[in-house]
């Protein structure tokens, strides 16, 4: 019996973007870069995207700084350009914590460091601990 991901068809949409990008583009450019043409393509596929937005974190009910995800699709997904030689457990605790104050389930770490897409699906449900499926491309 085959599991059924979270978000399964938006986040294929989400690598289709980015692998369409990454062709283009070719890999080693600025993240920013990336999440900029990232946002034109998924705009292009006719995708909500929010850029930047400023997210109020509260500790005892007092504001203690902004957390600023890059891009929100369709007010479901967390999409995190990356360059770097592979994912860490930093950039995993960073969309945990993002997934936490966005109360969003899932967000995905893009990785255009390579001439391959690298990706890795971070989910975080109320039912469930977080948890990361291994979508990670071999190279």
């Amino acid at each position: 019996m085959t599991e059924k991901l979270l978000h399964e068809v938006l986040t294929g949409k989400i690598i289709g973007a980015a692998m369409a990008v990454l062709n283009e583009l070719k890999p080693g450019l600025d993240e920013k870069i990336y999440e900029n043409a990232l946002v034109i393509e998924l705009l292009a596929q006719g995708h909500t995207i929010e850029q930047q937005r400023r997210f109020p974190v509260y500790f005892r009910e007092k504001l203690v700084g902004t957390l600023v995800p890059d891009i929100i699709v369709d007010g479901l997904v967390i999409a995190d350009p990356k360059v770097v030689t592979s994912f860490n457990d930093n950039h995993v605790a960073q969309m945990i914590g993002y997934l936490a104050i966005t109360r969003l389930d899932l967000s995905l770490l893009l990785n255009f460091k390579f001439a391959r897409l690298q990706w890795k699906r971070i989910v975080q449900t109320a039912h469930l601990n977080p948890f990361v499926d291994s979508d990670l491309e071999p190279l």
